[in-house]
């Protein structure tokens, strides 16, 4: 077996062709053999040479391929995921990974016995806002942590075009699809929450699924942590605000690297991953003598890439993968409550 990590991705919509491909390409020890595509044929205008399968089945069984990023709809990835576990592969799954902790404790169990690897893809622990937030917790300047709020705003009033996030099936609806990345952050900043309180709401007109969450996760010493999302957001707050025993961190979304990508720029690209320089965090902190000071904060780049490569190093190397099974299993009890 080559010792580039032969890949096939599932489908080749904007997930693919956005989130995975261009990374599984530029990532020099990993090959992309192989896509999906049931109609449109569009993989080859982009990777000339690449194999387009017209079914999973066959994607499935090309014996060369050695991971399967599966990016299919929510309620099918654990039915997929089982399969491509069953043939064989080491597999790299969107989020959110099952609809259930009982389907993840599953495929989990069915990998281990199958000596096969998964992978959940948490790509927003890499944003460019998120990695600086984290830099600020890391740094202590904060000093003990009180109030943190992590939010992902969007006005969207119109019901979308996805029917499995838009209808009643299994892992639909906002908490399904943002909260895996807001609640992976927190849990991957702060660990298993003690406790937690939900709320879910639906405001859209003729929404079927809820379109609000607002998810309180109560930690150890007093450190209440929120993550909210809202489809009817016109005017949204900043994403980031952390408060301390010696100040606050506030900072907005702004990272680009989707915007980029849908453009055509590639992770490799000189420019990928950088944040306008008028879109930098606001750190204010307090002395012990009471003095007030402000300074703004360069943002990090941000790049996937790295999510890449930490799969390239379990597989090859037997590193730990950073999203861990418990990581999952926690996301996944919070969700499905």
């Amino acid at each position: 077996m080559s010792s580039k990590i032969v890949t096939g991705i599932m489908a080749y919509g904007m997930s693919g062709k956005v989130f995975h491909a261009p990374f599984v390409h530029a990532h020099p020890e990993f090959e992309l053999r192989a896509v999906t595509e049931r109609s449109h044929k569009n993989a080859a205008a982009d990777y000339p040479g690449i194999i387009s399968y017209n079914t999973i089945e066959d994607l499935l069984a090309d014996e060369k391929i050695e991971l399967i990023v599966i990016n299919t709809p929510n309620h099918t990835h654990y039915e997929y995921a089982s399969r491509a576990l069953n043939a064989g592969k080491h597999i790299l799954v969107e989020k959110p990974f099952t609809a259930t902790t009982n389907e993840a404790k599953e495929l989990f169990n069915l990998a281990k016995n199958l000596n096969k690897q998964i992978f959940v893809y948490q790509n927003r622990r890499w944003d460019s806002d998120f990695t600086s937030v984290r830099q600020i917790i890391e740094s202590g300047q904060l000093g003990k942590l009180n109030e943190v709020h992590f939010r992902f705003d969007r006005y969207r009033a119109a019901i979308g075009p996805k029917t499995f996030k838009e209808e009643p099936l299994a892992a639909s609806g906002l908490q399904y699809d943002l909260g895996p990345h807001l609640l992976d952050q927190a849990i991957s900043l702060f660990g298993k929450p003690d406790c937690f309180n939900k709320i879910l709401g639906k405001n859209r007109k003729d929404t079927k699924v809820d379109d609000y969450f607002s998810i309180h996760l109560s930690y150890p010493n007093s450190v209440n942590v929120f993550v909210h999302a809202n489809l009817l957001v016109a005017d949204p707050l900043p994403a980031f605000v952390l408060h301390g025993s010696n100040g606050t961190f506030i900072k907005d979304r702004v990272d680009v690297q989707e915007e980029q990508l849908l453009k055509g720029i590639k992770p490799t690209d000189a420019i990928y991953g950088k944040e306008p320089v008028d879109k930098t965090g606001r750190l204010t902190l307090i002395d012990e003598a009471g003095k007030r000071t402000q300074q703004t904060i360069p943002t990090l780049t941000g790049n996937y890439l790295p999510l890449f490569e930490a799969v390239y190093q379990s597989i090859r190397n037997g590193q730990a993968y950073p999203i861990t099974e418990s990581d999952v299993i926690t996301q996944l009890e919070i969700l499905e409550a």
